[in-house]
């Protein structure tokens, strides 16, 4: 990136990610303008994404030319090795609350680089956390764009310098730092509330992991996505199953909770489509029976576990 230096009145935390871009290889001046303005102004940029902001719906055609202008960029920084779609500049990657845990509770800087068995999108797929036990709570901008959102609000986890400092610095009213215990409480609680947990990549964002977002069937853009076709979700790497398909009692729980839509009740059973489960978890604490399990599924690719690729050296 250029070498040039930002002027002194620029906030600190922006001089931090200014400065972490110019150490970045291959991020370029458009990557970092790209990202300031997704973090700066995330519930703009959200907004207009998920069409509910209401510049998108007046001026729905021009948002569609600017938006498909930026993938188109993204993709010519990133080299002739990227793969066409938004998708690739924007993705997450389903975490069960097991692994979600563990990207809160590292205790030592980390790099891990291209991870494309793990993360298998074109650009944003490396681990690089400064500072992990700086943590952000954000509000979620995917629910705060809607009319009538879930809450609570506060749930999206910003992980790791210099992305948590940049989100309460500029948007004091709607993040805080918490602690580890407060992150794990989050995560915790939006599971039993039926919630995804998504480690989030972005090419802009230094192309890497920055956020772990608890989402909604119902409010996220990246879920509403999936459904529409784009596949900005790669699967946790396992399914779920039956320990004991003959003891399911056909209460339809796993069902109504899965937010994927991936259970159906068929002759009073209920049958997991595993084409369409993500591995999520959800399922799996709802059963009263306890009886559906989450097992590695090869087809569904390598599960991100932290503390697996420290021990294994990536």
């Amino acid at each position: 990136m250029s070498r040039l230096r930002l002027p002194r009145l620029i906030r600190p935390s922006t001089r931090a990610f200014w400065e972490e871009g110019r150490r970045t290889p291959g991020y370029s001046l458009f990557d970092f303008l790209h990202g300031y303005v997704y973090g700066r102004w995330a519930y703009l940029y959200i907004g207009i994404a998920t069409g509910e902001h209401w510049i998108a719906r007046r001026l729905s055609p021009l948002v569609r030319r600017v938006g498909n202008l930026l993938t188109r960029q993204a993709q010519r920084h990133a080299g002739p090795a990227s793969s066409p779609g938004f998708a690739d500049t924007y993705h997450g990657k389903v975490v069960p609350p097991a692994a979600a845990r563990q990207l809160i509770s590292v205790q030592q800087d980390v790099t891990l680089t291209e991870l494309e068995h793990i993360i298998p999108y074109a650009m944003a797929r490396d681990i690089v956390l400064k500072n992990p036990d700086h943590i952000a709570v954000l509000d979620c901008p995917c629910r705060a764009a809607r009319a009538n959102p879930c809450l609570p609000l506060d749930v999206c986890l910003i992980v790791g310098e210099p992305f948590a400092s940049f989100v309460v610095e500029h948007h004091p009213r709607r993040a805080r730092f918490i602690s580890r215990q407060e992150a794990e409480e989050i995560l915790h609680a939006e599971h039993a509330r039926g919630h995804v947990h998504h480690a989030f990549f972005k090419d802009a964002m230094l192309g890497r992991f920055y956020a772990i977002c608890n989402c909604c069937s119902c409010c996220c853009g990246a879920m509403q996505a999936m459904r529409a076709g784009v596949p900005m979700l790669a699967s946790s790497g396992y399914v779920a199953r039956q320990r004991a398909a003959e003891e399911c009692a056909g209460c339809g729980s796993c069902a109504d909770a899965c937010p994927f839509q991936a259970i159906e009740m068929r002759d009073g059973r209920a049958w997991v489509q595993e084409e369409l489960c993500m591995g999520c978890g959800v399922c799996v604490d709802r059963c009263p029976q306890g009886i559906l399990a989450l097992v590695r599924e090869p087809a569904k690719g390598e599960p991100l576990e932290i503390l697996s690729l420290l021990s294994n050296g990536g």
